[in-house]
C-alpha cells in the first residue's frame, strides 16, 4: 500500500536515533545562555504579517519573496515566522518587559519558515537558537554577545570558523553612504538584476547582499560603509573591537557585511566556515537600535544573534566532531512468566526514579528475542527474571560488553547493589584508560 503522503519538500524529520545530537547542542546553548544571564522566551509560530513587514523590512528578500503568508477565516493576514527577532521584540513591547529592569536578556529556540529553493544548509523549515538583548547602547554589550556565541562554538569544539565584523552605521551616516552607493550603481543599471534595480532607490545596501554573480561582481568595487561612519558610530565600532581584543576573540573586519534584514544598525557580525560550501554562515547578528521604535515603542537600543541548528550540525559532522549519546540503557530486564513481569516493573521503577534508563519487554517476545533486543539497543547490563529467580530472591546481572555476570539480590537493596556495580565498572574503565 502506497503512503498517503510524504514530508513536504524543504522539510526534514529528526528521527529518534538522531535526536540526541540536537539535544546535546541545545543543552550547551542553554547552559551558555544561562552563564551570560539570558532567560528563555517562547513566542507564537505565526504573527500578524505587518510585524515582519515593518520589522524585517519591505525591501528584503525575506519579505518580498520568501514568507509563508496566508489569510485566516477572520480575514487577517498572518505569516509563519521567517526569523526569531521580530516576534521577541513584539513580546517585549506587548508585555512592557522594560518595567522589569534593563537590560532585557532573552534566549530562544524557534522553528522558522522561508519559501526558497531547498539545498544543503538551507531548508524551508529550519531551526534557530538566538540571544536578544534590549535596552543598552553600550559597545560592551556587542562584544559580550559575540563572546557568548564564541563560547558556544568553543564548547562544541568547532574549528575552521572565522568571525567577521562590520559597522553599517546609524541612519544619519548611512544616508550619506546610500547617496554614494546610488551614484556608484547608477553606472551599472543596465547590468543589475531586476530585484537590485528596485533596491537602488529604496535601499541600495541590499544590492551588496545580492547572490547574483553579476551583481556580486559589480558590488566588489562599491564604496565601503566604514569610510562613511559618523564619529559616534566609528567610536562605537572601535570600542567593540577593543573589548573583543581584551577577551582574546579573534576577528576580521569585513566592510561588505550588511546582513539580510533591514533592522540592523551599527555592529553586524557573522561566524563563517568554508567546510560546508556556499551556505557557510552558521551565526549572524548585530545591533538593531531602531527596531523597537519601528514597531511602535519608545527608542530602545537592542542587539542579538541567531544560529542555524541544521547548519551547525552539518559543520560538526563535516569536521568529524563526535557528539556523545548519553541516552544509554543501563539495564534491560528480560522476563519469563507473569510473576516475573510484575517483579520487573517493581525493580524498573526503582532504577528509573534514580534517573537511569531501564527497559523491559512490552511486545511479548520470547527470551532469546528479548536478549537480542537488549543487545540491539545497547543496554549496558541485562538480567533474566523467571520463577526460579523470584523464588530464590536473586538473579544474575550480565555486563553486555564483557559477558561478566554477578549475582544481585531482588530486595529493597536492589538499586544500591546495581549502582555499586555500575560505579565499579566505570572506575575500571577510567583506570584502564590511564594504563
Amino acid at each position: 500500500m502506497a503512503l498517503i503522503t510524504k514530508k513536504i519538500k524543504g522539510t526534514e524529520d529528526v528521527l529518534p536515533k538522531e535526536s540526541y545530537r540536537w539535544q546535546f547542542v541545545e543543552q550547551i546553548m542553554r547552559e551558555e545562555a544561562k552563564n551570560y544571564g539570558f532567560k528563555e522566551i517562547r513566542t507564537p509560530v505565526f504573527e500578524h504579517t505587518e510585524l515582519f513587514a515593518r520589522g524585517v523590512g519591505q525591501t528584503t528578500d525575506v519579505v518580498q519573496k520568501e514568507m509563508y503568508t496566508f489569510e485566516t477565516k477572520g480575514g487577517e493576514s498572518v505569516t509563519l515566522r521567517p526569523e526569531g527577532t521580530a516576534g521577541a521584540a513584539r513580546a517585549v513591547l506587548e508585555h512592557a518587559l522594560e518595567n522589569e529592569g534593563l537590560p532585557i536578556k532573552a534566549s530562544y529556540f524557534v522553528s522558522c519558515y522561508r519559501y526558497e529553493k531547498p539545498q544543503a544548509g538551507r531548508l524551508r523549515e529550519f531551526h534557530q537558537f538566538g540571544l536578544e538583548e534590549y535596552g543598552t547602547q553600550s559597545p560592551v554589550a556587542d562584544a559580550e554577545l559575540i563572546c557568548a556565541a564564541q563560547s558556544i562554538f568553543d564548547r562544541l569544539e568547532i574549528k575552521q570558523l572565522r568571525l567577521e565584523i562590520n559597522s553599517i552605521g546609524c541612519p544619519e551616516c548611512r544616508a550619506k553612504y546610500h547617496e554614494a552607493l546610488r551614484a556608484y550603481f547608477e553606472d551599472y543599471k543596465s547590468e543589475l538584476c531586476e530585484t537590485c534595480l528596485s533596491r537602488l532607490e529604496k535601499n541600495p545596501m541590499r544590492i551588496l547582499d545580492c547572490k547574483s554573480p553579476i551583481c556580486s561582481k559589480i558590488a566588489e568595487g562599491a564604496p565601503k560603509i566604514t569610510d562613511y561612519l559618523c564619529d559616534e558610530c566609528e567610536e562605537h565600532f572601535a570600542s567593540v573591537q577593543k573589548y573583543l581584543d581584551a577577551a582574546g576573540v579573534k576577528y576580521i573586519v569585513n566592510p561588505t557585511i550588511v546582513r539580510g534584514l533591514d533592522y540592523y544598525t551599527k555592529t553586524v557580525f557573522e561566524f563563517v566556515t568554508d567546510c560546508i560550501g556556499a551556505q557557510g554562515t552558521v551565526c549572524g547578528g548585530g545591533r538593531y537600535d531602531g527596531l523597537i521604535e519601528e514597531l511602535g515603542g519608545k527608542h530602545m537600543p537592542s542587539l542579538g544573534f541567531a544560529m542555524g541548528l541544521e547548519r551547525l550540525l552539518m559543520v560538526m559532522e563535516k569536521q568529524d566532531i563526535e557528539i556523545p549519546d548519553f541516552d544509554e540503557c543501563k539495564l534491560y530486564i528480560a522476563t519469563m512468566g507473569e510473576g516475573a513481569k510484575a517483579k520487573a516493573f517493581e525493580l524498573l521503577k526503582q532504577v528509573r526514579e534514580s534517573g537511569m534508563i531501564a527497559e523491559t519487554d512490552v511486545i511479548g517476545r520470547g527470551l532469546r528475542a528479548q536478549m537480542k533486543y537488549a543487545d540491539k539497543i545497547g543496554a549496558k547490563y541485562s538480567m533474566v527474571l523467571g520463577d526460579n529467580e523470584i523464588e530464590q530472591g536473586a538473579a544474575n546481572i550480565k555486563d553486555m560488553e564483557t559477558g561478566e555476570q554477578k549475582q544481585i539480590k531482588l530486595d529493597e537493596t536492589f538499586l544500591e547493589q546495581f549502582a555499586a556495580i555500575l560505579f565499579e565498572s566505570q572506575s575500571d574503565s577510567i583506570v584502564g584508560g590511564f594504563i
